[in-house]
């Protein structure tokens, strides 16, 4: 019997895409295949987490994420919490499972949605569709039909000479067309591509390609039912690719092993050194910045992210007292830039 293959055509698009891709993984494992510190691994899940699941309407901010990962309390809403906990140790055991899997995939999703649907590990047993405002963009096919196409996409997987960049971005968007839960599709479509694309090069276990689509999320929506009115991946894997490559020029820009802090950063923590602790209104003044958004994203987030800054009223992250601070680290990098 002739093997399921998922509808896809072959793009020059997607070929330029992968060829940047290579290079790039290619400049940036040589750096961090020996000097990745666990502090910017840990940032960068940290920042793949909050993204991941303010997709799925998290609300929780980075700093209050890196708060309930240090044990620290933290007002928030008590699913919203589990949510971060769970994401979090699923993405820790993402090195125990192989992509091609039913039965690691059924672990994973157990231990992601854990305490959160009654029947976390198991595939559904009724109808769902993909529902954005009200809006339905997508309805998955039967349950009846479901176990059936998950061993089809996951055989596939297996066998399949695709390259693994462009077979991860298929994997992607066949996992979120079948929709095989009853609820956490979408954060285990990102983990799962994550996890194919980590055993090709173990550098993009730890590359938050989840916060480009945060920031591209009507594209990331846009590219689904792109591929679903199609009737193949194409555009999907298409858009996927170019936010892996996004992903990754933005990590080159602002990663402090390859580069020890971003210009946005270092003037970031040049003044904390200076004037410490500071609010965040503060900050902005004395850095001479009007935008608040661009402002965390560029300065505050990859600041506290890397470790390098912290709240000085860590459980309640939105406390109109609250301040930044140098950690140990941030002292650390600062001495390395000289700046005593």
């Amino acid at each position: 019997m002739r093997q399921y293959a998922p509808p896809l055509t072959l793009t020059p698009t997607m070929f330029d895409l992968v060829a940047d891709i290579s290079e790039q993984v290619g400049r940036l494992s040589a750096v961090h295949e020996t000097q990745m510190t666990p502090q910017l691994r840990r940032g960068n899940r940290i920042r793949t987490i909050q993204a991941s699941l303010a997709i799925e309407n998290n609300t929780l901010s980075v700093e209050q994420v890196t708060a309930v990962l240090d044990g620290k309390r933290v007002l928030g809403l008590p699913r919203e919490i589990q949510e971060v906990r769970n994401a979090f140790a699923t993405y820790e055991a993402m090195p125990h499972w192989r992509p091609e899997s039913r039965a690691d995939l059924l672990k994973a999703h157990e231990l992601l949605m854990h305490g959160l649907i009654d029947d976390s590990g198991h595939l559904r047993q009724g109808g769902v569709g993909i529902y954005r405002e009200d809006r339905l963009l997508h309805m998955a096919p039967p349950a009846n039909r479901v176990a059936e196409l998950v061993d089809q996409l996951l055989a596939w997987l297996a066998k399949t000479d695709l390259h693994p960049l462009i077979a991860s971005c298929v994997f992607h968007y066949e996992f979120e067309f079948i929709h095989p839960f009853a609820d956490g599709n979408g954060r285990m479509g990102r983990l799962w591509q994550t996890l194919i694309l980590s055993q090709w090069r173990t550098v993009l276990a730890y590359l938050p390609v989840e916060t480009v689509i945060r920031e591209k999320q009507d594209a990331y929506y846009a590219a689904l039912s792109a591929a679903d009115h199609a009737a193949q991946a194409t555009p999907f894997v298409e858009f996927m690719l170019g936010a892996i490559k996004r992903a990754l020029i933005q990590t080159e820009a602002t990663d402090p092993v390859s580069d020890p802090v971003s210009d946005p950063v270092k003037r970031l923590l040049l003044l904390l050194e200076k004037h410490s602790p500071l609010k965040p209104v503060e900050l902005r003044t004395h850095l001479g910045l009007s935008h608040r958004h661009s402002f965390r994203a560029n300065y505050l987030d990859p600041a506290l992210a890397a470790g390098l800054i912290e709240m000085t009223i860590p459980s309640s992250p939105k406390n109109p007292a609250q301040k930044y601070r140098l950690t140990a680290r941030g002292n650390a990098v600062i001495r390395v830039l000289g700046g005593d």
